[in-house]
């Protein structure tokens, strides 16, 4: 290790800045008076809403329900122009946040966690910093992002592009496209908040799209001061919801199955949906099977391919626009993206009928020999999502183990928190942890991790580290879950399938956050059931 002889020494190290990890530093340092240092490569706090400053990027949670619930005060100072918030809207609460609870000095900014390696005689953990500082503490709390590993293609000749290649993930400052030729890869939630945004603004826009996807309005309008105050009247109820049930969007999930009703009461209850808008909504709200059951899935799709057809008035873009799978990624919506190939200079290119064949000074050449030319390029292609930021990082547990050799080709965890072998060693968001609204799951996990640090620290613990068996058990119960869903049944980055090489495999669990939140529970009032509890010498429980 290139750091300096004397490490510097606190109880916890936090490593990320985005809402799990300032929760993290606010729980351990000024609740559990822990001294706390938190570190994240970018130059401020907000972690992915940090970074990702491109064009329309927008949260698909309603803004009442995508912030922290655990300062009741704050909830009612807060307010919002619109049923969603943008990237700047989001990046400005949680600086608020950060100097609300004058976090900020705890963190480490522009700072990059390079290693972090368990000595086990000393019971500590040894991390190691891109400036060459290292620092020991007790306990690592890892907030590094579900969608932060930057994924960007590797194609024949892009180093000799003359013009600009962006990721979305990394965004420039200032960047205008005004009048610009531009090409835009990727068609996930990015890429259709990307095309959306951009459309009206550039010279000519050209989508470059390998999997057509569905997707339904996110309904994003104005809020009056009177639907604020009758949220803030109601803030209790509404958060008491959204942690008890399954993808904790704000909305009661549906119970019927889609083929218990006739074909115009489904037809009714999809098209009031669509008015209302929400991708998670629309799956989830309408009908209780559209995620378990292929003919309920196949009539919510088919109503979205009905609608593409009704909204872009080409008919060729249309087809290239219209997705035949199943309805089985992470449920989108847009604030306008079918609408935008309406214009003349905004076209589509399927992928899997022309692939890439190389990119060339002057553009993209496909292979049927067309020549795209543009003056941008934009990857919006996603991240390696959940793994992908602990596999870049040197982390080893006990006995020098490296965490790749430790979850080989499937990242593995017990409820998405903690991995044998790695003591006191704690994830936000980690492999196979809830599939919901975010920040209800963050809270729930980082208060969780910050009552059995409380807990550890009460009762002269040294060490807490899950058995191999309830890991095990962990993953089978995530997959055979995983398994009664359509969701398996197609290539997505929920299962890592967008990155080339990777295995795909279960990456979270979808068994809802009200269980989760329950299962919790009963670990934790079973005396943190399925963990080895080691004080300096023995296991205590």
């Amino acid at each position: 290790m290139t750091a300096q002889t004397t490490p510097h020494t606190v109880d916890a190290v936090v490593i990320g800045a985005g809402f799990g990890g300032i929760y993290a530093v606010h729980k351990l340092h000024n609740e559990l008076g822990l001294t706390t240092i938190g570190f994240d490569k970018a130059d401020g706090p907000a972690g992915t809403w940090y970074w990702n400053r491109y064009p329309g990027a927008l949260s698909d949670t309603e803004s009442h329900l995508y912030r922290y619930s655990f300062d009741r005060e704050m909830l009612q100072e807060d307010t919002w122009t619109h049923t969603y918030l943008t990237q700047p809207e989001i990046l400005r609460y949680l600086e608020g946040v950060v100097d609300r609870f004058d976090l900020r000095r705890h963190f480490r900014f522009g700072t990059e966690v390079t290693s972090a390696v368990y000595l086990e005689d000393e019971g500590m953990w040894e991390v190691a910093t891109g400036d060459g500082q290292a620092y020991r503490a007790k306990y690592v709390v890892n907030a590094v992002g579900l969608l932060s590993a930057v994924n960007m293609p590797k194609i024949a000749g892009m180093d000799t592009f003359e013009g600009e290649i962006l990721h979305t993930a990394a965004w420039p400052d200032g960047q205008d496209l005004t009048g610009k030729r531009v090409g835009v890869v990727g068609s996930g939630s990015t890429g259709t908040q990307v095309v959306t945004a951009l459309g009206p603004q550039v010279k000519h826009l050209t989508h470059f799209v390998r999997t057509p996807q569905y997707s339904v309005p996110v309904g994003k309008r104005p809020v009056s001061e009177g639907d604020r105050a009758a949220i803030k009247a109601n803030y209790d109820q509404i958060w008491e919801q959204a942690k008890n049930s399954s993808v904790a969007f704000g909305f009661e999930e549906s119970t019927v199955p889609a083929m218990s009703v006739c074909e115009e009461e489904r037809n009714r209850v999809l098209q009031e949906a669509w008015e209302r808008g929400g991708g998670f909504r629309f799956m989830f709200g309408t009908f209780g099977d559209i995620a378990t059951d292929e003919a309920a899935n196949e009539a919510a799709a088919s109503f979205i391919r009905s609608k593409i057809s009704e909204i872009v008035k080409d008919p060729e873009k249309a087809r290239k626009l219209t997705p035949h799978d199943l309805y089985a990624r992470r449920p989108l919506c847009d604030n306008g993206f079918f609408e935008t190939f309406n214009q003349d200079h905004v076209d589509i290119v399927a992928l899997k009928e022309t692939p890439f064949r190389e990119i060339t000074p002057k553009g993209v050449v496909t292979e049927d020999g067309k020549l795209h030319e543009l003056d941008v390029l934009i990857f919006a292609t996603g991240f390696d999502a959940v793994d992908g930021n602990y596999r870049r990082m040197e982390i080893r547990g006990r006995n020098g183990q490296h965490i790749n050799d430790h979850w080989g080709g499937q990242p593995t965890s017990y409820l998405g928190i903690s991995t044998t072998n790695f003591p006191n060693w704690f994830m936000v968001l980690g492999p196979n942890g809830p599939f919901t609204n975010l920040p209800p799951s963050i809270e729930t996990q980082v208060e969780w991790i910050s009552e059995m640090i409380g807990y550890a620290e009460r009762n002269g613990v040294k060490a807490i580290e899950p058995t191999p068996e309830v890991e095990a058990e962990w993953t089978e119960t995530c997959t055979q879950i995983a398994n009664a869903t359509v969701f398996t049944k197609v290539d997505s980055w929920i299962f890592g399938a967008n990155v080339p090489g990777k295995k795909p495999s279960v990456l979270f669990y979808l068994g809802g956050l009200g269980n989760y939140r329950a299962l919790l529970t009963g670990v934790a009032a079973d005396g943190y059931r399925g963990f080895e509890l080691k004080s300096a010498d023995t296991v205590i429980a």
